[in-house]
């Protein structure tokens, strides 16, 4: 089947409430503030908007729904992604299809956490319940074990060394050391990667995002609206998402980008090397080796070498994570699934400051979310373009 195209639809207003390392504030304060900044940067009137889109790990109790009433909006169309990774570009899908069917006119997606001294751990306690009964019983706690599988088992099987995971960490400092918003301020060089502290094997102190709390948001809407607004925006192409596949897979090896990547370039027009720019959830630099693969750039099990052949910065070959991603930048809990987005969206725009390429007429967005023991849930992509591209 055939599925229609995103006609009709552009995505605006990019906005980052800046990220902290610890808060007293809740989520709700978090999006809020993103809201806030969405209706300030936009013109547009909180009654106006009247779909909404939300993703947040510490929203609890409440969930999209209860927001409305802490927000004061009255939307007649809402949806609440837990998706973690992927999120970013689940929302922008979900709300391109509503302003499609004439369900929403102007669709506000946030997501945001916030980061009080314990929250995280109390965030990993209750993830899942496959993490609840077959991981932390036997003494595995959090994501950072089951990582160290899975990059375990690609090095093994990929040839991959410590020295290519460095590379792209190296390369993303270097990138966000030109975003204001990045937590990371200071250079990273190879020697301090590989010298790092073991967190679990093969895992070390640079391989981990570290958690903050912050909130990313942008709008969906007509493009009319958007001219009316005068606001620059950004043609979507095709998207895609994937849930729990490959399930035969002993260990993940592959994510469902695989499924659906022909589908996924044949909808956008494009292909891998019609691509400006890529921008990778990256928790841990064996993920990035994935979507790599996985999104078509190279052959599967080729990313070591793909990673060897290129620099990934802003001024050199491939930009990747253009604004340092979550390695340098930090990992706003669910907003970590928007941040990729909201830089695409700048890129796109001529927007990214200090972080804007030469070129960026097509950037991918590539979400991955939700490990749950052994395996990532949620997968997740997006091509888009320039409004005049």
């Amino acid at each position: 089947m055939t599925r229609a195209g995103y006609e009709g639809v552009v995505a605006a207003v990019p906005v980052t409430v800046p990220y902290v390392r610890y808060s007293i504030h809740s989520a709700h304060w978090w999006l809020g503030r993103a809201l806030g900044e969405l209706l300030r940067r936009s013109g547009v009137a909180k009654h106006e908007v009247d779909g909404l889109c939300v993703s947040s790990f510490t929203l609890a109790p409440d969930t999209a729904v209860g927001l409305t009433q802490h927000l004061g909006m009255s939307p007649r169309w809402l949806d609440h992604i837990p998706m973690g990774g992927a999120s970013g570009v689940i929302g922008l899908r979900r709300a391109a299809r509503a302003v499609q069917a004439g369900d929403a006119s102007i669709v506000a997606c946030v997501a945001g956490d916030t980061n009080h001294v314990d929250s995280f751990r109390h965030t990993i306690s209750q993830f899942s319940r496959f993490a609840q009964d077959a991981v932390y019983p036997y003494g595995a706690g959090g994501p950072n074990a089951s990582f160290a599988l899975l990059t375990r088992h690609y090095m093994r099987e990929s040839g991959a060394t410590r020295e290519d995971f460095g590379k792209l960490c190296v390369a993303q400092r270097d990138n966000a050391l030109r975003n204001p918003n990045a937590l990371m301020k200071k250079p990273l060089t190879l020697q301090q990667y590989l010298e790092s502290r073991v967190i679990a094997d093969p895992i070390h102190l640079f391989d981990c995002v570290m958690p903050c709390a912050g909130a990313d948001a942008f709008l969906v809407m007509r493009p009319e609206k958007a001219r009316e607004l005068d606001l620059p925006s950004v043609r979507i192409l095709s998207t895609i998402e994937r849930h729990n596949a490959w399930p035969e897979d002993p260990i993940q090896i592959r994510g469902g980008w695989t499924m659906d990547r022909d589908e996924f370039y044949a909808q956008a027009g494009v292909g891998p090397r019609d691509v400006d720019f890529m921008q990778a959830y990256d928790d841990y630099p064996v993920i990035n080796m994935m979507q790599m693969e996985d999104l078509g750039f190279c052959d599967k099990g080729a990313a070591p070498a793909f990673v060897r052949e290129h620099s990934f910065t802003v001024d050199g070959s491939f930009p990747f994570n253009t604004n340092g991603g979550q390695l340098s930048v930090g990992q706003a809990g669910a907003a970590g699934g928007y941040l990729g987005m909201v830089e695409a969206l700048r890129q796109l725009t001529g927007a990214a400051g200090k972080c804007q390429l030469e070129r960026a007429d097509i950037g991918l967005v590539s979400g991955f979310g939700m490990i749950n023991y052994d395996r990532g849930l949620c997968t997740a992509a997006a091509l888009l373009a320039r409004s005049d591209a």
